[in-house]
């Protein structure tokens, strides 16, 4: 009788141990903006993809807009195993002490997303990301958010233009260097802030992705923008290392594949909105859009690449210079 039982429990036990196993695998994918913007869809794309590709044994949990992680908790959270994934914007990775990340804030080393993207695809943005495995991180992919326009109460067509102007920035060395290159006064401040802070004047002018500017509703409080693409917002989608690297091979390969997908949607969309944006600001007839000449946006970038060689003891000289090459940017024949 006793045997009998012992039978029927190991059984039991076998079931309920094979039941366990077939548990899809959670990832846990934790980030900081609202679900409608590209990097949210992105992210449920990827969500879906993983999903399908893996055949269900991994479930991929996105969690938008800060509701598992702020945006100062998640790196933190990432490194302990708390959460799996992260897409954080590129400048959050200089207080981990990956300064060579912010590379990616210097004005005009980018004309293009095509330079841009033989940075983030290529050797670069790979040796970038090996800054990232002693913190215990794994960098999987780039996603692009778009490039950023200048906006202001007054018409900015020539570096003088700015002179005196309180510029709204995100937390930057790179980006306190840029607005102190035309003469403007550089102003730290979070992101929920900036729209009640220009129109009560607390700041004259920021700089933004078109998407994030007519999102915020800044351009009803901005008489001008000018689309100079001078710098590049951008994210990194990073893993915990130990996860990663603990995961079977043939799910790590299809969550890359999904990875790769996600990427391109992601980019495709971010482009879509800008561009959309970019038409809508215009189309509200609140903000005069303004698109330089040649000759208006050299200027400008004439004025602003000084920051590059008066960074090199921040970013790495190495770094701007690898960047230079990847793109073909010779900033002495300027």
């Amino acid at each position: 009788m006793k045997l009998r039982h012992l039978v029927a429990g190991l059984l039991t036990a076998g079931l309920a141990f094979a039941a366990f196993a077939q548990q899809p695998l959670v990832i846990k994918f934790s980030h900081v903006v609202a679900q409608d913007t590209p990097k949210g869809k992105a992210s449920e794309f990827f969500a879906k993809r993983a999903g399908e590709l893996t055949g269900g044994k991994v479930k991929v949990e996105v969690y938008a807009n800060s509701t598992l992680y702020k945006d100062k908790e998640e790196m933190e959270a990432l490194q302990i195993g708390a959460v799996q994934m992260l897409a954080p914007s590129l400048a959050k990775f200089g207080p981990l002490g990956a300064r060579e990340f912010e590379v990616f804030d210097l004005p005009f080393i980018f004309d293009n997303s095509d330079e841009l993207h033989k940075v983030t695809t290529g050797p670069v943005g790979k040796q970038l990301f090996g800054k990232l495995q002693s913190r215990g991180i794994t960098g999987l992919a780039y996603w692009d958010n778009g490039f950023k326009s200048f906006s202001a109460n007054k018409p900015l067509k020539a570096p003088d233009d700015f002179k005196g102007l309180k510029m709204r920035i995100q937390s930057s060395k790179v980006l306190e260097a840029q607005m102190r290159a035309v003469g403007a006064l550089p102003q730290v401040m979070a992101f929920s802030e900036v729209y009640q802070a220009l129109q009560t004047g607390v700041v004259d002018g920021t700089e933004n992705p078109h998407s994030n500017l007519y999102t915020q509703k800044m351009h009803e409080v901005q008489k001008h923008m000018t689309v100079s693409d001078h710098g590049y917002l951008g994210y990194a989608v990073i893993t915990n290392k130990k996860f990663w690297d603990g995961l079977p091979a043939d799910v790590r390969g299809q969550l890359e594949k999904a990875m790769e997908e996600a990427t391109a949607f992601a980019n495709k969309i971010a482009k879509e909105e800008n561009d959309g944006a970019l038409e809508k600001v215009k189309a509200s007839g609140k903000t005069q859009v303004y698109m330089p000449t040649p000759a208006e946006r050299l200027a400008l970038k004439k004025a602003m690449v000084p920051v590059h060689k008066e960074m090199e003891s921040r970013i790495g000289k190495e770094t701007i210079e690898a960047v230079y090459k990847a793109t073909g940017f010779d900033p002495g024949k300027l």
